[in-house]
């Protein structure tokens, strides 16, 4: 009985401690896997791009005349999003508005005060930039890399 008992404990503290998943999750590793994913994209589609310091990679397609952009503005866009593959995730029906210092991706934050007020930009956003290793939900998969084209309709 004693042995019996002493072997489901022993069962039970493996059973506890191998259920336990170390997040392996390496953001640096990403970034290259997801740079890597970008150039070829890039290549493949022509697209004439500049890498910014972060990682992202960005497609000013119409500089704007406007009012510079800070992180501390609310900006007015209407945008697309999309994965590597062409699928869209999202897309706005009309204006949204929201506050650059807000919840937002980083890529965004980094990449829509590259335009003024007017402008149109496409960002192609990392993984580590976006939403990482998580799924924010249907439609994006863990460490998707994001394609963003973003009309600046205004900037307070």
């Amino acid at each position: 009985m004693l042995k019996t008992k002493i072997l489901l404990g022993l069962f039970l503290i493996v059973g506890v401690l191998t259920s336990c998943k170390k997040n392996s999750y390496d953001a640096d590793e990403q970034l290259k896997k997801d740079d890597a994913l970008i150039l070829d994209f890039i290549a493949k589609n022509s697209i004439v791009a500049v890498k910014h310091s972060s990682g992202l990679y960005y497609q000013i397609l119409n500089p704007g005349t406007g009012n510079e952009v800070t992180t501390s503005n609310t900006v007015t866009v209407n945008y697309q999003g999309k994965l590597l593959d062409g699928s869209e995730f999202d897309k706005s029906t009309s204006p949204v508005s929201f506050s650059l210092a807000g919840n937002l991706i980083q890529g965004w934050k980094i990449g829509v005060p590259l335009i003024k007020k007017g402008g149109k930009i496409r960002l192609i956003i990392p993984s580590v930039l976006a939403y990482g290793n998580e799924s924010p939900g249907a439609g994006i998969p863990q460490n998707a890399v994001l394609d963003f084209t973003i009309d600046l309709i205004n900037v307070q």
